[in-house]
C-alpha cells in the first residue's frame, strides 16, 4: 500500500497543532478500528469476568500499531501476500483486516463456531488461513523461528509479499528471537521479513529497565548490519508512516528490518493478573483527542462509533451464547491437514 505523506489534512489553526500528515479519510479509518478494537476488547474481559470464558489475554494500549499494520498488510493467500506471525495482542491487527467482533467473541467463548480453532485454544489465539495468519501459540515467542519459514519460501519465489512477526519486550530474551536476527540477515541470503518488538516495558510482573542493558532492542540488529528503527508505538500516524516506509523498504530490497515501537499496556498482562485498568498512556483517548481538536472529528460522530460498537460487542455476545461447545468426539478434528476425515482414535 502506498503511503501518502504530501497530503495533510486541513486543521484548525487556533489549536496551534501540526498538520496531521495523513488524508482525513485515513485518520478516521485509524480512529474507527481502534475503537473497534477497544471495544471488543472492553468486551472480552467483561466476558471472562463474568464467568464465561476462563482467560484473558489482549492489546487494550496497543491499537495504535496494531491498526496501523494491520492497513498496510497486503492481505490474501499464498506467498505473493504478506504471512502474518503474530503474539496474543494481535486484535487491533485483525480488526483493521476485517476480523468481526463475533469471531474474538466465540473464540474466546469456546464456542465450535470459532473459525479459528473451533473452541479449542484462548483468547487472541488466531488463526486465519485466508489471510496467511499463522496460529498463533502461547509459547514465549517461538513465532520468530516459525516466521523464518516463510520469509524463505517468499525469497524463493520472489514475491512482493513479506513475512510480518510481532512479539513483546520480555521475549527477545528468547533464543527464538536471537536466531531470527541471525538467519534473517546472512549475508547475500538475506530475507522480507519485518521483526517488530511491542515494547510495553513489562515482562508478565517483571519491569523493562531491570532486564536490558541495551538502550533499545532494536540496537540488536545493528550487530547484523540489519537496518533498524524505533517509533511511539502509541502514534498512529507516526506508526502508519513508519511502518509503510519499512515495509515498502522490505518490498524493495528482500532485506530484513527489526523496528521496535512503544506502547502501552493498560490492562496488565492478562486475567491472570487481574485484568484492571493501569492508568497509561492511552491511544485511542489520545488519539480521538487530537481529531476533535483539529475538527477532523466532531464530539457527536465519535460518541456513535463508540455506541455502535458497544452494541454490535453485546449483541455478538449475546449470538455466541447460543452456540455449541466442543464434544469430545472432535478433538482429533483438525490436528494435520485433512483430519476431519480421519478416525485417529484408532491409533
Amino acid at each position: 500500500m502506498a503511503v501518502l505523506t504530501n497530503v495533510t489534512t486541513k486543521i484548525n489553526r487556533k489549536a496551534k497543532t501540526k498538520p496531521l500528515a495523513l488524508p482525513k479519510a485515513q485518520l478516521l479509518k485509524l480512529h474507527d478500528y481502534m475503537v473497534k478494537s477497544r471495544v471488543l476488547e472492553d468486551r472480552l474481559i467483561k466476558i471472562y469476568k463474568t464467568g464465561e470464558a476462563y482467560f484473558w489475554i489482549g492489546a487494550p494500549g496497543e491499537e495504535a500499531f496494531g491498526v496501523a499494520l494491520g492497513l498496510l498488510v497486503n492481505k490474501g493467500h499464498g506467498p505473493q501476500h504478506d504471512y502474518l506471525h503474530l503474539h496474543y495482542r494481535g486484535t487491533p491487527t485483525l480488526v483493521a483486516m476485517g476480523m468481526p467482533m463475533i469471531d474474538s467473541i466465540r473464540l474466546i467463548m469456546n464456542r465450535v463456531t470459532d473459525p479459528c480453532t473451533g473452541g479449542r485454544n484462548f483468547s487472541n489465539h488466531y488463526c486465519f488461513p485466508k489471510w496467511n495468519v499463522v496460529p498463533v501459540s502461547s509459547p514465549i515467542e517461538v513465532q520468530y523461528g516459525t516466521a523464518l519459514g516463510t520469509a524463505h519460501v517468499q525469497r524463493r519465489h520472489k514475491s512482493s509479499g513479506i513475512t510480518i512477526v510481532t512479539g513483546g519486550d520480555a521475549g527477545t530474551a528468547e533464543g527464538d528471537f536471537a536466531s531470527c536476527l541471525i538467519w534473517a540477515s546472512r549475508p547475500g541470503k538475506e530475507l522480507p521479513i519485518l521483526i517488530t518488538v511491542q515494547n510495553n516495558k513489562w515482562g508478565i510482573s517483571t519491569g523493562y529497565d531491570s532486564q536490558h542493558g541495551e538502550t533499545y532492542i532494536a540496537d540488536r540488529g545493528k550487530a547484523f548490519n540489519m537496518r533498524t528503527r524505533v517509533i511511539d508505538g502509541n502514534d498512529p500516524i507516526e506508526t502508519y508512516l513508519a511502518l509503510g516506509s519499512e515495509m515498502a523498504y522490505i518490498r524493495k530490497t528482500g532485506k530484513p528490518v527489526l523496528l521496535e515501537a512503544n506502547v502501552s499496556r493498560l490492562y496488565g498482562h492478562s486475567s491472570a493478573t487481574g485484568a484492571n485498568l493501569i492508568p497509561d498512556r492511552d491511544c485511542v483517548l489520545a488519539f480521538e483527542k487530537l481529531l476533535l481538536e483539529n475538527d477532523v472529528l466532531r464530539p457527536a460522530e465519535a460518541k456513535k462509533i463508540w455506541t455502535d460498537y458497544t452494541e454490535e460487542a453485546r449483541q455478538a455476545q449475546e449470538t455466541a451464547r447460543l452456540d455449541a461447545v466442543p464434544q469430545a468426539d472432535s478433538v482429533w478434528d483438525n490436528v494435520y491437514a485433512g483430519s476431519e476425515n480421519a478416525d485417529w482414535r484408532k491409533f
